[in-house]
């Protein structure tokens, strides 16, 4: 099983599959994460780091982790905006996940209870603490 370990600091990033997913990502190597217009999500982009792990949640259509991307540039201005006030980063493939981790095995294993995905389930850019990730990973039997 290969066992990819979170940096100081990891990531949960949503998208919706029909609009971007993993597959549209690995056909491009590598992506603009953009269009984000929460402030704590926001926030979240702009604490990045160039190294940055963050796992690939497909929302809407599945509602489960498929990958571990890696964020490739940080601080940018995100494109999509006009007047400059909101954050983006660009992210590489890592991993896939050997099996999706499903929001519903999320919400039934106890221990992943504090998850933001969980507390703050609208958000679209959440942060996962170490354990978090290391269960996570657990769940999806390593990433191919």
């Amino acid at each position: 099983m290969t066992k990819i370990k979170a940096t100081e600091q990891a990531w949960l990033m949503k998208s919706e599959p029909d609009v971007y997913g993993w597959d549209d990502l690995i056909a491009e190597g590598e992506g603009t994460w953009d269009g984000v217009r929460n402030h704590l999500a926001a926030r979240n982009l702009r604490t990045m780091n160039v190294g940055d792990l963050a796992f690939f949640y497909h929302s809407n259509i599945g509602k489960e982790i498929v990958g571990i991307v890696e964020i490739s540039v940080a601080g940018l201005t995100d494109p999509t905006d006009p007047e400059g006030k909101w954050a983006a980063v660009k992210v590489k493939p890592v991993a896939k996940l050997k099996t999706p981790v499903t929001l519903a095995a999320i919400k039934a294993t106890p221990t992943l209870a504090e998850m933001e995905l969980l507390r703050l389930s609208r958000l679209s850019v959440s942060a996962v603490r170490g354990s978090e990730w290391d269960i996570v990973l657990e769940m999806a039997g390593g990433t191919i």
